[in-house]
């Protein structure tokens, strides 16, 4: 459902925006509320999960993000919208983390790597589908069945997660829950964003945009002290002592973030500039989804056999070929030879890159931080989306269909820079759990005590 619905909304949003009478920002914040929420809380869902049992939690997003959806879909306006679709966030960073951490403590390390290939493989197949379903939703019912598809979902999920999914927790803590960190990430996100927002109409000069952005800066210095000196942070700073895992989760930043920006502008060029339908422009990224749901196994079994380095370092070269390629959509032509070479490189890179990074950052943590590790690393992925959407915003002004062409030049720029981090921070055979540090309860222990 999550994954769907971070995809959804890009198809149908010329249709919603049409519908509704939003303006291009109010159709970014569609994007946004979502994500952000999504973004600053996926931390304190790992947390959770780890501390009151991944199934528990998981399941409780579920509920929230259900009725979420359905409220989504009765939104009379766009304001209503943005509001539900925060709501979404809420409930998505809680079960988004618990889905990935309850197969990390259910298979054991040999055969991990397959199992988050095929987690990977069905969650892009679902991303990939959600702008095939939403489009073909708003042609030919209402674009608010784009959301209310959600509830059977919902309800046969918490089924099979009470009937057949295990329990599990991480090691047993005291201490509450980071709700001081969680509401500084939140403001920086949402200052940052609001600035980058208002910027692609108002100018980085506007006072406005000066002030959200300082607020954002000065939000981000407080939370990062916060969970420096905080004995149960939301962020442990010291799982960043690892390079690896540092490494693959910068990784994820810059390839999500050219990821994201270039699936925000796409559908609008291929409707605007192409004449597709909301359906055909879906349809145009269907050789991503099958791509990824047939080499993502693939990719995390041979991880698993040859190391995660070659894989993160040869799958982002190969989608920035892709981003690079979406440049020439702008213009028409056959799909088979504008659009198309370009969606075939970009799936390649992604699904060989997907797998064996989940992978590598599931195994550089101890087992009993997975849930907080694949919230760091969801979270990640969100934030880039997010900041990208901004940005994109700024890059295209006021038109997203022609804003494509310096998109994709970015976003090709983004990816090689991941496949950078790979090749520095990434060692060629690293093995499970060699590049783990103390728990932050060791470190908070030893930094209060230097006698301990």
């Amino acid at each position: 459902m999550t994954f769907i619905d971070g995809s959804v909304v890009n198809a149908a949003l010329p249709v919603v925006r049409a519908k509704l009478g939003a303006s291009p920002s109010a159709a970014q914040w569609v994007i946004e509320s979502y994500m952000l929420f999504l973004s600053s809380l996926l931390l304190v869902g790992g947390g959770l999960g780890d501390r009151w049992g991944r199934r528990a939690v998981f399941v409780v997003g579920t509920i929230v993000f259900s009725g979420a959806s359905a409220w989504c879909g009765a939104a009379p306006n766009v304001s209503q919208l943005i509001v539900a679709r925060g709501v979404q966030g809420i409930g998505a960073a809680l079960l988004v983390p618990g889905s990935l951490a309850l197969i990390s403590a259910t298979f054991p390390k040999e055969t991990r790597g397959r199992a988050i290939g095929t987690w990977a493989a069905y969650t892009s197949v679902a991303a990939g589908i959600g702008p095939l379903v939403g489009g073909w939703l708003a042609d030919r019912l209402s674009w608010r069945w784009i959301f209310l598809v959600n509830l059977p979902l919902a309800a046969i999920v918490i089924f099979v997660a009470r009937r057949w999914v295990p329990e599990s927790k991480g090691e047993p803590e005291t201490g509450g829950i980071d709700w001081q960190g969680a509401l500084l990430a939140t403001i920086a996100l949402f200052a940052l964003v609001f600035g980058l927002v208002d910027a692609s109409t108002a100018g980085f000069g506007s006072v406005r945009v000066i002030a959200s952005l300082t607020i954002a800066g000065c939000a981000l210095l407080s939370f990062i002290a916060v969970e420096h000196w905080s004995a149960h942070p939301m962020l442990p700073l010291s799982m960043f002592q690892s390079r690896v895992f540092s490494g693959v989760n910068l990784l994820t930043l810059f390839l999500y973030a050219a990821l994201g920006a270039t699936m925000f502008v796409l559908p609008f060029a291929l409707i605007q500039i192409h004449g597709y339908t909301v359906v055909k422009a879906a349809a145009a990224l269907l050789p991503f989804v099958v791509i990824m749901a047939t080499l993502s196994p693939v990719a995390g079994r041979l991880a698993d056999r040859y190391g995660p380095r070659l894989f993160l370092c040869v799958g982002p070269t190969v989608a920035s070929m892709g981003f690079f390629l979406f440049r020439r959509a702008t213009s028409v032509g056959p799909y088979w030879t504008i659009v198309f070479p370009a969606v075939l490189l970009t799936s390649l890179g992604v699904a060989t890159t997907v797998a064996p990074l989940t992978t590598t950052v599931m195994t550089s943590v101890a087992e009993s931080h997975v849930g907080i590790a694949s919230g760091i690393n969801n979270a990640t992925s969100r934030i880039a989306t997010l900041v990208a959407v901004a940005i994109a915003g700024i890059v295209s002004g006021e038109n997203f269909a022609t804003g494509l062409a310096p998109t994709s030049l970015v976003a090709s720029a983004l990816s090689l820079v991941a496949a950078g981090s790979a090749a520095v921070f990434v060692s060629r055979r690293p093995s499970a759990g060699s590049d783990q540090r103390p728990s932050h309860a060791e470190a908070f222990k030893t930094r209060n005590n230097p006698s301990a």
